[in-house]
């Protein structure tokens, strides 16, 4: 099965730059295509040139079965080693409202990080209940609003706090720890350390809890968000165990006791055929066995959730986005492919310089020939 999503949906927030590749190429396929029976090249079963003729161009095409595939594949590596275990989508990392849906069926809840989201996920189905709210630099009115709507409230600055206040006091609260620690594939993308904006350093953390414990909260989480689409397995336990080790001393001085430990997300994908996959199942196994040293013999107490908050590895090998060629312009030193795909389609590209792999219909097995510049119609391509 799959879902298809014209480009005029205004969830997608996407776009094209120039981007210079080599026509044709002995290539392996990258998932989530596939070749069919005949030699044609498929998504979920489906033809792209059908799909294509269908719905017209450009278009964005997600497969259910690999999304399903995704999400049970990362639930069954942590349930291995933690039972207790749960997945929040981050829904900025897709947020077609058919894949919020998918994901809810399977079990998910959902990581947000202003309103829209939080809108999102409970018109597919997410109560209130599976929802944490992470916002950066809330609004008065935006912490009103997600303290009335029920969901997790989870502060990313201290000084937050007394503002949020003013509108109630929350059955459960969260405050994001900056452990001191951060990773990416872009610097962009690095949310964690000393230089990030995000998270609350240490030395206030436990300040946090204490006011929030003396303003008659009484249940609470413990959360980090450190970096996005890290392939380095051996990162993911040693963040765990940084901010485990916060968790202690805030339990010790405190005498709080988490309902959730959530370590986040940031588990990486290979966007290119030589790029080598993240072992998510190695990094389940020691990220749970992290987890429980820190139970057993460490200060925490309890049998918390483990929580991670996964996007782009649930959801960036389930969807393609398929344009045409309209025209093909040869200058004095250069070949334009002008193609109906623009910055207004798909912005990474642009945005971070990232890569996305280009499968030419027909021409897969070709011969390198040469090498030529994707564009789209738009002044910034």
């Amino acid at each position: 099965m799959f879902v298809a999503s014209i480009i005029r949906h205004v969830t997608y927030k996407v776009s094209v730059m120039s981007v210079s590749f080599r026509v044709g190429g002995k290539t392996s396929l990258m998932p989530p295509l596939e070749v069919g029976g005949d030699g044609s090249l498929t998504i979920g079963g489906v033809e792209i040139e059908e799909l294509a003729e269908r719905y017209g161009t450009p278009l964005y095409v997600t497969d259910e079965g690999r999304l399903r595939m995704n999400y049970r594949r990362l639930r069954a590596a942590f349930e291995k080693w933690y039972p207790k275990f749960r997945v929040n989508y981050a829904i900025k990392a897709n947020s077609n409202l058919s894949v919020i849906s998918i994901l809810r069926q399977e079990g998910a809840g959902a990581d947000c990080s202003n309103m829209e989201e939080i809108t999102l996920a409970r018109m597919a189905g997410v109560p209130s209940s599976r929802i944490i709210y992470t916002g950066n630099y809330n609004s008065d009115e935006e912490l009103r609003e997600a303290l009335e709507s029920g969901v997790t409230v989870n502060l990313d600055d201290v000084d937050l706090l007394p503002r949020l206040l003013r509108h109630g006091t929350p059955e459960m609260l969260s405050f994001r720890v900056n452990p001191g620690v951060g990773a990416g594939s872009h610097p962009g993308l690095v949310v964690g350390g000393e230089r990030s904006k995000f998270g609350v350093e240490e030395a206030r953390v436990i300040d946090g809890y204490r006011m929030a414990k003396e303003a008659g909260v009484r249940r609470f989480g413990l959360h980090m968000m450190t970096g996005s689409n890290v392939l380095d397995p051996e990162y993911f336990p040693a963040a765990t165990s940084k901010l485990l080790e916060i968790g202690e001393r805030i339990t010790r001085t405190l005498g709080v006791e988490f309902e959730f430990i959530d370590i986040g997300g940031g588990f990486g994908v290979p966007y290119r055929p030589e790029d080598k996959p993240l072992d998510i199942e190695r990094v389940a196994e020691a990220v749970c066995s992290t987890v429980n040293h820190h139970l057993e013999g460490g200060g925490l107490s309890g049998q918390p959730y483990l929580t991670v908050e996964p996007g782009r590895f649930l959801v960036a090998d389930t969807t393609i986005l398929i344009g045409k060629v309209h025209h093909v312009k040869k200058t004095s030193n250069q070949v334009f492919v002008g193609t109906d795909i623009g910055m207004n389609t798909l912005i990474r590209p642009m945005l971070y310089g990232a890569y996305h792999h280009i499968y030419v219909l027909g021409k897969n097995q070709a011969e390198l020939t040469q090498t030529v510049n994707i564009t789209g119609q738009i002044c910034e391509n």
